[in-house]
């Protein structure tokens, strides 16, 4: 009998005492009828009733830590989907920021467009003033060739009536300030010093003095200039080598700077203004 109260201490406090009394009577009413046998088997069965119990409560514990470990998996859910909450909440914030940037980046391009099309207006209208501009310089260049043309004529023009004068007078001044006596007539001409290749000399004629002949080179020019005595020295030194006599340089203007009639000087070449023909 010890084992069964053994085991029956086992068992939960709610079912002891209550199973206790069961066999007490249970065992009043069967003591001078139920055999050992009988006795055994309903040991089994409090034993087997016994270990279903601690089944139970095993499965009862199991389904607690079920429980927790749902509830624990809940709420790091509810955490979870708090956070996909929060998550969301701030993509509807980035997406609501990006939607006014691209609303905002949309009006930039088209102020963009607006003032890309504006400029080429003012890039076309830019062309149209060039082409106008071009025009009218090429109508200018055009005139200032005219102009140019006009007073390259006027200037030989000028020029040739100072030759023309020059050498209706030279003679005699050549005979007073040099005693040279030209022979033939002073002329404008083209001197040939290679084959095909003249030479433009303004004054050319020849003189003698002494039995010596020379030739009569001179350049007339409105304005006298050092340049132009330079230019009129490099035609001469051209000239020596075919015409083979001594020259006698004149230089025929209407004007010239003392500083230039001194270095026309310094080069032999005589000077005479248009006053003195």
């Amino acid at each position: 009998m010890k084992s069964y109260i053994e085991a029956i201490d086992n068992l939960p406090e709610e079912l002891r005492w209550p199973l206790v009394k069961a066999f007490e009577i249970f065992r009043e009413e069967i003591a001078d009828t139920v055999k050992k046998a009988d006795f055994d088997e309903l040991k089994k069965v409090v034993t087997e009733l016994i270990e279903a119990q601690k089944r139970t409560e095993q499965t009862l514990l199991e389904l607690a830590e079920a429980q927790k470990r749902s509830e624990e998996r809940l709420t790091r859910l509810e955490i979870t989907v708090q956070e996909l909450a929060e998550a969301q909440k701030k993509a509807e914030e980035r997406l609501t920021r990006l939607e006014i940037t691209v609303q905002e980046l949309a009006e930039a391009q088209k102020k963009a467009e607006e003032r890309l099309t504006r400029l080429e207006v003012t890039v076309q209208e830019l062309i149209e003033a060039q082409k106008k501009t071009e025009q009218a310089i090429q109508k200018l260049t055009q005139e200032q060739v005219k102009i140019k043309e006009e007073l390259g004529g006027l200037s030989h023009t000028v020029g040739y009536r100072l030759e023309d004068e020059a050498m209706k007078s030279l003679p005699k001044l050549l005979k007073q300030d040099f005693g040279v006596e030209v022979v033939g007539r002073l002329k404008r001409d083209f001197i040939e010093i290679s084959k095909n290749n003249y030479i433009e000399v303004n004054i050319f004629g020849e003189g003698r003095k002494n039995g010596k002949e020379y030739v009569i080179v001179g350049e007339a020019k409105s304005q006298l200039k050092k340049r132009g005595i330079d230019d009129f020295l490099k035609k001469v030194e051209k000239l020596k080598r075919h015409i083979g006599k001594e020259p006698i340089l004149l230089y025929v203007t209407y004007i010239s700077h003392p500083q230039i009639r001194k270095y026309a000087e310094e080069k032999n070449i005589k000077i005479y203004h248009s006053y003195e023909l």
